[in-house]
């Protein structure tokens, strides 16, 4: 924030009533995701990053689902009910309890245009500081038919004209409205409240607000953002391109910081991921949430991290699953075909291919063969397995949890371990092997004899 910003107050307004049936759900529109984390929820932190003191959603009657993710993502911010559908300006007056407090600026959101940035909301603030009543934004539009234009004079907005009341000549215009506004605090409530419908739905539009402000003789201008980053989503179809378009976005960005996408079209991001210096990621690796890759890690194709923390110069995969709670250590290696949940791998540890970790600390330095399971689960608790540092356990062995395998200790391959194991012991747990000389061969003869008598003879 500028100091300019910083002494100023600001309350936010976020819309999130609409019902959104073109997206065919079950859930509100603003729910659905975008890069691992709700269009209501990239709302609220943009708005909070832009200095917002106090942030109200206005969301539609009977949406408690709505008002959870509020309470889960913001916890401050204050929720309104718009009972009655009449247009942007009414929402924004359902904050109007809100709005009477007097911050310096209140801005408008809407949180089903999630790619919008917190230095573009900053960016409306500055223009309320700067002396304008009213801050618009608006975007060079691509095809801008059926988006209201902005007439533009002198460096002042003159009007906000919606397409089917523009005129031919105002139809070539291309500075479309993106539907983000700021408003004086001072001045908001008078501005709001001059808004008349002017239209047979009897709905009261925000972008009339314009027209007002200049009838008071208050200032409003017109500031631009491209247009990728103030689409909004009303479908499937739409959500799909916001999502692909934050990938774009958050893939150059970790190249530019200095990681090494192979094929850059082919990983997916969270919002949150972090992806230090000299990291590599092959082809076809996903991120959820959560995840941290520290400098010189290096994450093999196809493989799917979420919630975890790969340590500096790790390797994972291919093929490999870090669920919440994993955690691997400096130059650490989680194999091929590997699961790790909730659970630290230790500096230099092996777990290579073929195996389950969870619920468990594997100790620095220690080998763990495959088919290897910690068995964390009786179908009512879980519990945990300790692995010191330097152990061996060999393929195909089963640590029933709650179990320690001391510092240095052994697990012979096919053992199920049940009890702890001393540091620098052997384990061994399995049943002892029998051979028959000759019974395979005998197998075999009689088998084959068999099959061949019960093979239907050929009619004659």
């Amino acid at each position: 924030m500028t100091e300019m910003q910083s002494g100023r107050s600001c309350l936010a307004i976020i819309l999130a009533a609409g019902e959104g049936t073109r997206m065919k759900s079950r859930r509100p529109k603003v729910l659905h995701e975008v890069a691992g984390r709700s269009m209501l929820g990239h709302a609220l932190a943009a708005v909070a990053q832009a200095g917002a003191d106090e942030v109200v959603v206005v969301i539609g009657p009977d949406r408690p689902d709505v008002a959870a993710e509020v309470a889960t993502m913001l916890p401050a911010a204050g929720v309104v009910v718009q009972v009655e559908r009449k247009g942007t300006a009414h929402a924004v007056l359902a904050a109007r309890e809100a709005i009477g407090r007097g911050q310096d600026d209140i801005l408008v959101a809407f949180a089903d245009t999630p790619l919008v940035r917190p230095e573009t909301f900053a960016a409306l603030r500055r223009a309320l500081g700067d002396g304008a009543s009213v801050a618009a934004l608006g975007f060079e539009a691509r095809d801008p038919a059926g988006y209201g234009r902005f007439v533009v004079s002198d460096g002042a907005l003159e009007a906000i004209v919606e397409h089917k009341d523009a005129s031919e000549a105002q139809r070539k215009i291309t500075l479309c409205n993106a539907g983000l506004m700021a408003l004086d605090g001072r001045h908001a409530l008078a501005i709001l409240d001059g808004i008349g419908s002017a239209n047979a739905q009897n709905e009261f539009y925000l972008t009339d607000a314009v027209a007002v402000a200049r009838a008071r003789g208050l200032k409003a201008v017109a500031l631009t953002a491209p247009e990728a980053e103030v689409q909004g989503v009303n479908d499937r179809v739409q959500l799909a391109a916001v999502e692909a378009e934050f990938q774009r976005g958050k893939r150059r960005e970790a190249m530019l910081a200095g990681a090494t996408l192979i094929a850059p079209e082919t990983v997916f991001f969270s919002f949150d991921t972090a992806i230090g210096r000299d990291v590599v990621i092959e082809p076809h690796v996903v991120f959820g949430p959560g995840v941290t890759v520290a400098d010189g890690a290096v994450i093999h194709a196809f493989s799917h991290l979420e919630g975890a923390v790969v340590g500096e110069a790790a390797t994972v995969g291919p093929y490999g699953r870090l669920r919440p709670g994993a955690k691997l250590g400096p130059k650490s290696k989680v194999g091929n075909f590997v699961e790790v949940k909730a659970a630290e791998i230790g500096e230099g540890a092996k777990v290579s291919h073929l195996t389950y970790i969870g619920d468990a600390s594997v100790g620095a330095g220690a080998n763990i063969g495959a088919g290897t399971i910690t068995c964390n689960y009786d179908g009512f608790f879980k519990y945990r397995t300790v692995i010191g540092a330097g152990a061996f356990v060999g393929s195909n062995s089963s640590l029933v949890a709650p179990v320690t395998i001391g510092d240095g200790a052994y697990v012979g391959s096919g053992s199920v371990v049940t009890k702890d194991v001393p540091s620098d012991a052997l384990a061994v747990s399995r049943a002892r092997q029998i051979e028959r000389e000759g019974w395979a061969k005998s197998f075999r003869e009689k088998a084959s004899a068999k099959k061949a008598a019960a093979k239907p003879k050929p009619s004659e």
